[in-house]
This record gives C-alpha cells, sequence and structure tokens, in this order.
C-alpha cells in the first residue's frame, strides 16, 4: 500500500490526521525553518515531542520539514532545527538546501533524510546525485511532472518518490518563488512565508473591499462578497489583452485545488512509494475530512477497487479542482 502523507499544521492537527488514518504526518518548527511559517502554526520542541510519542504509540511516523534556505553565515537555527528533529524522534527530515543536507548527512548519520519538493529535483541525474553524495532515501517530486514522466523517472532511480494528490497548486517553479519578496521583502524560500500576513491590509473603498499585499492591489470585491486572501500570484489583476484593450482576471493562477484522487492507481503503477496532502494551514476539521477520503481511496488502490470521488469537492479551492500537470492535457 503507498503510504499516505499528512499535513499537521498544529498539534490538533496532528493527532486528527493520526485518528482519520494518516500513516505518516509532516510538520514543522515555529520558525523560519520550515516553508509554511506563518502565526499560528507550527510546532514547540515540546509539541513536537509530544506529536511524535502520538502518532507513534498509533503507529504513524511524523516528518519535521526544515525545507527553507538558511542564509550564508547565519545558519545556526537550521542546525539546530535538525538536531531536535533527531533526538526528539522524527522518523524523517525533509531538506532542500544543500549545504544542509551535507551538515545533516554528516552530523546525524542515522537521521532519515528526504529531499523536499523546494529543492526542484525533477530528473534522475539530479536525483541520483542527491542519493549517492549524502543518501537521501525519498524525494517529493516537483508538481510540473505528467505520470509518464514519474514513471520514467521511478525507472532510472534507486530512492522512494513522494508526489502531492491534494491541495494547493503554485505556478512558480517549486522553491524559486521570488513574487513575495519582491512585494514584501519576505520570501517562501528563505524566511518560510509567502504573501506574510504582517503585510496584509484591507479597506473599504467606494463600496468595494479592497486586499493588499503591501502596495499591491490584489483583490477588489463588491460589498458582501468574500473577500480571498491576497495571495500575490492568486490575486486579480489588469492587463492588456493584446488588441488595445484590457482584462481582468486571474493573470498567474486561477483558484483552484490539485485533486489526483482518480490517478492513484496510475501512480502506484508508476512506482511511487507515497501520497502528500497539502495543507498545513488548514483546520484540523479539513484534515481528518481530507484523510479519511484518501485512506480510503488509498486501500481501494491497494485492493484494485474503483477509486472514490467527489467526496471532497466542497472543500477545494473555489469549489474547482485540477489533476495539473499529471495528466498535461494542454499538450
Amino acid at each position: 500500500m503507498m503510504e499516505l502523507v499528512c499535513p499537521a499544521g498544529t498539534p490538533a492537527a496532528l493527532r486528527a490526521a493520526v485518528d482519520a488514518g494518516a500513516h505518516t504526518v509532516y510538520c514543522g518548527f515555529a520558525d523560519e525553518t520550515n516553508a509554511r511559517n506563518f502565526p499560528g502554526l507550527n510546532f514547540s520542541r515540546e509539541e513536537l515531542a509530544e506529536g511524535v510519542a502520538y502518532a507513534h504509540a498509533r503507529g504513524a511516523k511524523v516528518l519535521v520539514a526544515i525545507n527553507t534556505f538558511p542564509r550564508a553565515g547565519d545558519q545556526v537555527l537550521w542546525h539546530r532545527a535538525v538536531r531536535d528533529a533527531a533526538d526528539l524522534g522524527a522518523d524523517a527530515v525533509i531538506l532542500a538546501d544543500l549545504g544542509l543536507i551535507a551538515h545533516a548527512a554528516e552530523a546525524h548519520p542515522g537521521l532519515r533524510l528526504h529531499l523536499s519538493v523546494q529543492a526542484a529535483a525533477a530528473n534522475p541525474d539530479a536525483i541520483n546525485f542527491y542519493a549517492e553524495a549524502f543518501g537521501i532515501r525519498r524525494v517529493v517530486l516537483p508538481r510540473v511532472l505528467s505520470v509518464e514522466e514519474i514513471t520514467a523517472i521511478n525507472r532510472e532511480i534507486d530512492v522512494e518518490t513522494e508526489v502531492f494528490v491534494f491541495g494547493g497548486l503554485c505556478v512558480m517553479a517549486e522553491g524559486r518563488c521570488s513574487l513575495s519578496s519582491y512585494a514584501t521583502g519576505l520570501s517562501p524560500n528563505m524566511n518560510g512565508v509567502c504573501s506574510p500576513a504582517s503585510h496584509v491590509a484591507y479597506a473599504d473603498v467606494a463600496g468595494n473591499h479592497e486586499a493588499r499585499l503591501g502596495d499591491f492591489l490584489i483583490h477588489r470585491t463588491p460589498k458582501g462578497m468574500p473577500v480571498p486572501y491576497p495571495t500575490l500570484c492568486k490575486g486579480c489583476f489588469t492587463s492588456p489583452d493584446g488588441k488595445g484593450d484590457s482584462q481582468t482576471g486571474h493573470i498567474f493562477e486561477d483558484p483552484v485545488s490539485l485533486d489526483a484522487t482518480r490517478l492513484i492507481p496510475a501512480l502506484q503503477k508508476a512506482g511511487v512509494s507515497a501520497l502528500k496532502i497539502e495543507g498545513r494551514q488548514r483546520s484540523r476539521a479539513y484534515v481528518a475530512q481530507v484523510v479519511r477520503a484518501f485512506r480510503a481511496a488509498v486501500e481501494a488502490a491497494d485492493q484494485g477497487a474503483p477509486m472514490p470521488e467527489g467526496l471532497l469537492a466542497r472543500l477545494t479551492e473555489g469549489q474547482a479542482a485540477t489533476t495539473g500537470a499529471y495528466a498535461k492535457t494542454w499538450r
């Protein structure tokens, strides 16, 4: 059976994921060492120890995401995160930075290392380098590959592959986004925060609700309508249409979620070891519902039964779903 890897942004979400049937949960410390560094999220050292104990007592594993890139000359915070994850009993750490991976392999030879999607390793040569040089045991593949491309990669590597099957999408190359740092000075790759709440402002202007990120107007919504969070790449912008006029809409990315439930049998056949759910910013109720649905899907795939469909439609962003690059129907 493929491993189901589920998000835990809080201790309550970790317990909810484990109780709902997660084989594995992933989480991060409450600092900029992980790429979901938002107020109210993540774990203290004490909370992680309690979470690991809770998961292990119920047969589940815990992975710690230390997947941002340390600042040159200021690696102590990241080194301490790796050490504490190991000391607190994490089953693996998820790393992106080459130097941090080298440090973890040398300083903690017994610690299982996973390569984060933030490393953007999307071909056998890159993946084999990480495996041979540092002993990486699993790679989280970027969300730009088709099922056929994943199949081809798995033929040429000797490490486990993990792929995303549900949750938010991003139009940027994994680990290479500069939009948020351009708008706010804070980077998802370095500081662990995309479109940070500290730079968000709302105002009522001329009968509309306006949502800004830094100096940029991201959404203008009529009163009485829901106001989306101003994530930069998911905003509405006005741009030339090439015909002398302009158009307003989602220029970078539409509000839509990845849902690859129906592709699970194909991903299993492609040699994928683990299925990952995105959503460390989501509530424990959301996590529990998504985990239960995907646990049922993974068990169905293992038995050769049809995939359950439509269970999570109302939980997708904008109530719309896509299989993303897995099918690449635009080709």
